[in-house]
């Protein structure tokens, strides 16, 4: 994990070529100190990273992010308010590595969607 304690995984669940995970965000960590004091917002780029995290749990491997595409964050993830979070990953095996879709919500509600590429390390 880059971000010791950030986040934890609840569960994750994986069929063919979907896993479905649920993390609760550490409301405490101090990344939250300076994003935003008495207002937290999770960074996205520590969204793109539990996603590359989550990706090599499921495959087994140490990758490398290559691209992203897509990338809408929609909806704010205050870890004082929704901190528990379910991302959907479609995970594609391509020549170069694999291809991730992304989808994560929180109470029914989209935060953010991404398609990204990552390579072997």
């Amino acid at each position: 994990m880059q971000l010791k304690d950030f986040y934890s995984l609840n569960d994750l669940a994986v069929t063919e070529n979907l896993a479905t995970a649920h993390i609760t965000i550490n409301k405490d960590h101090d990344i939250f100190k300076g994003h935003f004091p008495g207002n937290p917002v999770t960074p996205g780029v520590c969204m793109m990273q539990i996603i590359k995290e989550l990706t090599e749990e499921v495959v087994g491997k140490k990758l490398m992010m290559q691209s992203s595409s897509n990338i809408k964050f929609m909806a704010i993830i205050n870890p004082e308010k929704t901190p528990n979070l379910e991302l959907s990953l479609e995970i594609t095996k391509t020549d170069e590595g694999y291809r991730v879709k992304n989808i994560t919500t929180f109470e029914d509600i989209v935060a953010l969607k991404l398609t990204s590429n990552f390579t072997e390390k």
